[in-house]
């Protein structure tokens, strides 16, 4: 199974990729680092990645579950209901490719600031 870490700041996540032509486009892609942005219940970061939508992207996502967002080719670590969500479902805005899971803390995301450096690195087998 392929792994990441995503660093960002104190906080670590190691993800695993699914079988998806996305996840194989970042995976190829790292190690590279970025910059963190946030939005209600939403950490996001731009890649060097640019993938196209594929067939079973969704906007409703599982806490744990990794997106990528193609209007601006970044990654999406939703952890809570967004402002787009209805109810207690964690709603991204667009459709977007899933394409890692990983234990994803909520109080631990909350933590990250704006402009927080991250670091995506493949995990050794």
């Amino acid at each position: 199974m392929r792994k990441l870490k995503i660093s960002v700041g104190k906080v670590h996540l190691e993800v695993e990729l699914l079988d998806t032509p996305t996840a194989d486009a970042i995976f190829a892609a790292a190690p590279f680092e970025s910059r963190a942005a946030t939005w209600d219940g939403e950490v996001y970061f731009t890649i060097p990645v640019k993938a196209e939508r594929e067939a079973d992207a969704r906007a409703v996502v599982e806490l744990g579950e990794l997106a990528y967002r193609v209007e601006g080719e970044a990654v999406v670590i939703a952890f809570a209901p967004t402002p787009a969500s209805v109810a207690d479902e964690i709603r991204l805005a667009a459709p977007e490719n899933i394409w890692a899971k990983g234990p994803v803390e909520p109080h631990a995301m909350l933590k990250i600031e704006p402009g927080e450096l991250v670091k995506v690195e493949p995990v050794s087998a």
